[in-house]
């Protein structure tokens, strides 16, 4: 079926038709009803390729009217409208000739009348079988080793198409070999193959079948046959000449010729070539022929192939060729194969059954005897493969290899290795064993503390090299064996230092970390195995240059003082290095709180010393105290005097003088009522004011003036103080 609008086309065409009926419909005030409406298929829903469809779409309106109303009809198949109708009858057809695989499905129809709609329900059709494909041929004659190409299309149906295309060939007993080739296409209705014409291929035809995938099962096609085609031979197969003809003995000329025919049709010669099991002995690019000559020997015999090649055509035939042997293969023998240098070489050569044949003893390719026999005293040069030839005419036969092996003894080994740098713990040391003279191989064993380390086998007489990482020193020795009969041969020990570097320090005080003061503060600096000498540096924390340093071949160092004081208080640390660390590399201890504090005799003494300067801070408050008070006491009585006495020195020493306080034992005592001075003791005698005093100069009255201006502050302005 073609359908003849787009889908999308369509279904707008229907969308608008049903918007102008609409309104006509709308205008008219009849009632109707969709009752019914459901689809037939004619012949079936199952038909065969090729068979007339019919879609029947069967609508029951009922109405009001004596006028059947228009209505729109659809037609659905997998959901996609495909077709669509405006009606005023109760059955619309839609009719697809010669139905195709394609247009099997499910299908629907839909009646829209006004704003009524109703569907009926899904059928599936089925389309059996495929349209018969057709095969052409681009050629009915052909050549072996060239191609024809097959089309096969099937014009009636739509892609996606699976082909599958047989190549057959048609024998006089009706035995059909045939190669298949499938291939499918999904843009095309049909496919063009190439199938080669092979090497046998006389008559052949094509055979060609389509498969459809539809509705989740496959539907096939019949198998349809090409034309026959006639295949012509490009070459005949190989044919073998031999001779001479009859019994071949060594010694003969041995001459074997391949020969073929090659058809008029061929545009280039094939390739001829001549084997023996898998070695190809002969060949020939162009010509017909292909030959292969040599004198015969045993070593003849066998199968000799002739294949010939071009493109695509291989043909292949074989023949059998026997040799009489004229002589056996000569044995060469040797006293033994493995001598010690000095000792007796002796090789002898012989044929079975003594034919009388010349000998040659051979060393490589250098001549060593012209008999049956050779001797010498064996030395290193004399090592190598031994052969013997035997010869009687032309032909000329060799015996199989004997190897000799003349073991040289070895020398004593030298071990050694490189002394010009220390050995750090840990890295790396290559230690070297040579023997100088000696036949190789060579088999080196390395000795550590009397255990074999390692061994090496070496071709050669240069150094074996081992490698180890010591951890300590450690002494080596190399063991070295060959082929000689002598025992293994040992060398001198070597001794090697190993320098094993300052990995951990630990800085730590003796006794306690809370050291008095005034006694011995000892700190000491250890490390794990290291070797001597090292140097050890004592640091006090934050300060770049150590205070105390000394090398020393011992694992710890120790830094003494005899008083510690307060000033040794803080937090110390120490470094270690040896020739294994770099002195920007060396480890670093752990940090260390030193505390300095007081001797109990001290603090006792602090003690004393600070009661006695409070003490003191008390009487001198306490004295300063009474003394103001005195002079507060005594300021009224001086007031009282005449204004003379006031340039009096004696007085103004008396005003002046703080020993004034004393004058309360002698007799004196303050009135605060008339701030006059009496005796408290009237049988006592009065006291000379005269010894008291001490004349000196006033130059200024200021100081007694502000001590009244003071005074009279004191008291709020009055005099008595009250």
């Amino acid at each position: 079926m073609q359908l003849e609008w787009a889908q999308e086309g369509k279904m707008w065409l229907g969308l608008l038709l049903m918007l102008l009926l609409c309104p006509s419909l709308e205008g008219q005030e009849n009632s109707f009803t969709i009752n019914h409406i459901y689809m037939e298929i004619l012949p079936g829903q199952e038909v065969q390729n090729g068979e007339n469809l019919t879609l029947q779409c069967i609508v029951d309106i009922s109405t009001t009217s004596h006028i059947k109303p228009q209505h729109w009809v659809l037609f659905y198949k997998d959901d996609v409208l495909f077709h669509n109708v405006s009606s005023m009858e109760t059955t619309e057809s839609y009719f697809i000739p010669q139905a195709r695989v394609y247009d099997a499905g499910t299908y629907k129809c839909t009646v829209i009348l006004n704003n009524k709609e109703k569907t009926t329900s899904e059928y599936q059709v089925w389309v059996k079988g495929v349209s018969d494909p057709r095969v052409t041929l681009d050629k009915r004659e052909a050549i072996e080793g060239g191609v024809v190409m097959v089309n096969c299309s099937v014009p009636e149906e739509k892609p996606p198409i699976h082909f599958t295309i047989e190549k057959l060939k048609l024998h006089a007993n009706g035995f059909k070999q045939k190669r298949e080739k499938k291939k499918s296409s999904y843009n095309q209705n049909f496919v063009m193959l190439e199938f080669s014409v092979e090497e046998q291929d006389h008559v052949i035809y094509f055979q060609c079948q389509a498969t459809i995938f539809s509705e989740n099962h496959m539907e096939y096609s019949r198998a349809i046959k090409s034309e026959l085609v006639t295949v012509t031979e490009s070459f005949s197969n190989p044919k073998f000449h031999v001779s001479p003809e009859g019994v071949i003995t060594e010694g003969d000329q041995l001459h074997i010729r391949c020969t073929i025919q090659v058809t008029h049709l061929v545009q280039a010669f094939p390739e001829i070539i001549i084997q023996k099991d898998k070695t190809i002995v002969a060949y020939k690019s162009h010509g017909n022929e292909a030959s292969y000559s040599v004198m015969a020997m045993v070593e003849h015999n066998g199968n000799y192939t002739c294949k010939v090649e071009a493109s695509r055509i291989s043909k292949v035939s074989s023949i059998v060729v026997n040799i009489t042997e004229l002589f056996s293969k000569p044995k060469l023998e040797s006293s033994a194969t493995r001598l010690d240098q000095g000792e007796s070489l002796n090789l002898w050569c012989s044929i079975p059954g003594a034919p009388p044949a010349n000998f040659t003893i051979q060393k490589e390719k250098m001549i060593m005897s012209e008999s049956q026999n050779f001797t010498r005293i064996a030395s290193a040069r004399d090592s190598g493969t031994y052969t013997c030839n035997a010869s009687m005419g032309k032909v000329v036969k060799r015996s199989s290899g004997v190897q000799i092996t003349v073991c040289e003894m070895l020398s004593k080994p030298r071990i050694f290795y490189d002394s010009s740098s220390e050995v750090i713990k840990g890295q790396t040391i290559a230690v070297s064993c040579q023997s100088i003279n000696g036949t190789v191989p060579i088999s080196y064993h390395l000795l550590k503390a009397n255990n074999i380390l390692e061994s090496r086998d070496m071709t050669s007489n240069e150094p074996a090299v081992f490698k180890d990482n010591p951890t300590k020193d450690v002494e080596y020795q190399c063991i070295v064996d060959n082929c000689h009969s002598h025992t293994e041969m040992a060398s001198e020990v070597l001794w090697v230092k190993v320098i094993a570097p300052v990995d951990e320090v630990k800085l730590s005080i003796l006794l306690n970390e809370d050291v008095e003061s005034g006694k011995a503060v000892t700190l000491r600096c250890s490390v794990n195995e290291a070797s001597g000498p090292i140097t050890f540096r004592f640091y006090r924390e934050k300060e770049t240059s150590p205070f105390y340093q000394i090398t020393l071949n011992d694992t710890q160092a120790i830094w003494h003082k005899a008083k510690a004081s307060k000033e040794h208080e803080g937090q110390y640390y120490c470094t270690a290095s040896n020739r294994g660390n770099r002195v920007k590399n060396s480890p670093q201890s752990n940090i260390l709180t030193v505390r300095v504090f007081l001797a109990p005799w001290i603090k006792g003494l602090i003690a004393v010393f600070a009661i006695g300067v409070i003490i003191a801070i008390l009487v001198l408050g306490a004295r300063c105290y009474f003394l103001k008070k005195a002079k507060a006491k005594q300021t009224p009585v001086e007031m009282s005097r005449p204004a003379a006495p006031l340039l009096n020195s004696s007085n103004e020493k008396m005003l002046s003088d703080p020993n004034t306080e004393a004058n309360r034992h002698y007799g004196y005592n303050e009135d605060v009522g008339n701030h006059a001075m009496k005796p408290i003791n009237e049988n006592k005698e009065p006291l000379t004011l005269d010894v008291e005093y001490t004349e000196v100069e006033v130059t200024s009255p200021e100081p007694y003036q502000d001590f009244m201006e003071n005074r009279y502050s004191r008291t709020d302005g009055s005099l008595d103080g009250t």
